[in-house]
């Protein structure tokens, strides 16, 4: 039984750590969907690890519950708790410094209040690329992205941030510190801490410090838009990319026109490279150490066009204009917020099945009504994001009562050929009930028993990943 983060012990905690807790305002208890508001008896704002310790040893010892808060930028409300005794909301926005980088090791040491953008521009300062990328990155932060092991864009060429990281500085439900901030390739003492903890959700501990991989720079960078066939063709073209380009493709995301109608829909000063939208297109990014990367996509979409692959397309003459195509794709989310959506489903499938599963649940979600459906994503690493609007002219609300019933259909189908319900986004406290109903029974009983034994009091982020 938790208690609340209650006036007493907050001034309790403020005597011992002054300056370190204050208020919260809005922004602490928000998520960007506005799908819940949080509640906090107050946000503590430490600097550093063992300030981050004291504050979790008080939380253990007064049964208080604690939510780690990052940039507050997660889509499954991980970083809000709706209900229960009011909790301590935990910010690690203040630990933002680079403690150490090693260029001839292509390794940086950073802490967890760090955004991503600026993990990218202190790689950058020593010729390195840290290749994680969101759209969110000038306000997400490194340890969210750790601690919801997130995705992005480049995925089919770097790996998720788990592949990006070679060791965590983490505090423990019980305020110990685990020093596992090693810049090891190997290492197979035991367990592997680092990997559990992240993609944990702040549910087992709070990372504070990370030791990330960093990349050579590229060079030469280019990129196409190509208008395809459909999901079919678009898989034939990702694995004759895979062939040509090698390593060097770094992105390969699917958009279908429904994407840049809501574009024009919405926001209809944003420039598009096509006078009529097609249904599908790829968006093909590659990134070399030297070379021509305008050839080699020319060489892609003349092979594409030859085997009936590619019907047209659009390949970026400078870097002004790969910018140009990726502001693009990156603003289709916008324009989804501004339609307004029934449901969002973030989903990965085997990517064999892709092209079976867009079209059999279009189809049986249109039996449920008139709804228009935008599905882009990562189609290198089988990441959708499968997302049902209303009809135009119509809002989200009046098909509130449907809701349920097309993410059951979604997801169902997704599980029943192998997938996933959560691809890059995590459980947070949106998707318990899923992970619930569709977790392998033997993994959720080892998760359970982990989350007793390393957080036995349940201090950590209550009712995030696990009710």
């Amino acid at each position: 039984m938790l208690n609340p983060c209650s006036p007493d012990f907050v001034a309790s905690l403020a005597a011992r750590l002054p300056e370190t807790l204050t208020a919260p305002e809005p922004r602490w208890l928000e998520e960007p969907r506005g799908k819940w508001q949080g509640q906090a008896g107050a946000v503590a704002r430490p600097r550093t690890t063992a300030e981050v310790a004291q504050i979790v040893r008080a939380c253990a010892e007064a049964r208080v519950g604690l939510v780690p808060w990052g940039g507050g930028t997660g889509l499954v409300g991980g970083q809000v708790m709706t209900e229960g005794p009011l909790p301590l909301v935990l910010s690690l926005e203040r630990m933002n410094r680079m403690r150490a980088v090693y260029p001839s090791e292509n390794v940086m040491l950073v802490e967890a209040g760090m955004t991503l953008a600026e993990v990218h521009a202190a790689a950058a300062e020593v010729e390195r690329v840290f290749p994680l990328t969101l759209a969110s990155q000038g306000s997400c932060r490194i340890g969210g992205n750790l601690a919801t092991n997130a995705g992005g864009v480049n995925v089919v060429r770097y790996g998720n941030a788990r592949d990006l990281c070679l060791g965590l500085e983490v505090v423990m439900a019980d305020g110990t510190i685990w020093n596992g901030l090693k810049r090891l390739r190997k290492d197979n003492t035991g367990y592997d801490l680092r990997g559990l903890m992240i993609g944990s959700e702040g549910s087992l501990g709070v990372i504070t410090a990370a030791a990330l991989r960093l990349f050579p720079v590229n060079r030469a960078e280019g990129a196409a838009l190509l208008v395809v066939p459909g999901p079919a063709e678009a898989l034939a073209l990702l694995a004759l990319a895979q062939e040509r380009l090698g390593p060097g493709l770094s992105a390969f995301e699917l958009i279908s026109g429904q994407g840049l109608a809501f574009l024009a829909e919405t926001m209809p000063q944003i420039r598009q490279p096509f006078a009529e939208a097609p249904d599908w297109m790829v968006l093909v990014d590659l990134g070399l150490t030297g070379g021509d990367p305008e050839a080699e996509l020319v060489g892609l979409y003349e092979a594409g066009a030859e085997a009936g692959l590619v019907l047209d397309g659009v390949i970026a003459q400078s870097s002004a204009q790969r910018a140009g195509l990726w502001d693009l794709r990156e603003t289709i989310p916008l324009a989804n917020r501004a339609v307004g959506a029934i449901s969002s489903h973030d989903i990965s499938l085997p990517l064999s099945e892709i092209p079976g599963f867009i079209p059999a649940a279009t189809e049986a979600l249109m039996r449920l009504g008139p709804f228009r459906i935008n599905c882009f994503g990562h189609l290198g690493d089988g990441n959708l994001h499968f997302n049902v609007f209303p009809p135009k002219g119509q809002k989200a609300a009046e098909f509130k009562a449907l809701a349920g019933e097309v993410q059951e259909l979604v997801h169902q189908r997704v599980v029943d050929l192998g997938g996933s319900f959560s691809a890059e986004h995590g459980v947070g406290r949106l998707k318990v009930g899923d992970l619930e109903r569709w977790g392998d029974g033997a993994k959720l009983a080892a998760m359970k028993a982990i989350k007793a034994a390393l957080d036995p009091h349940g201090i950590m982020n209550p009712g995030a990943v696990l009710r």
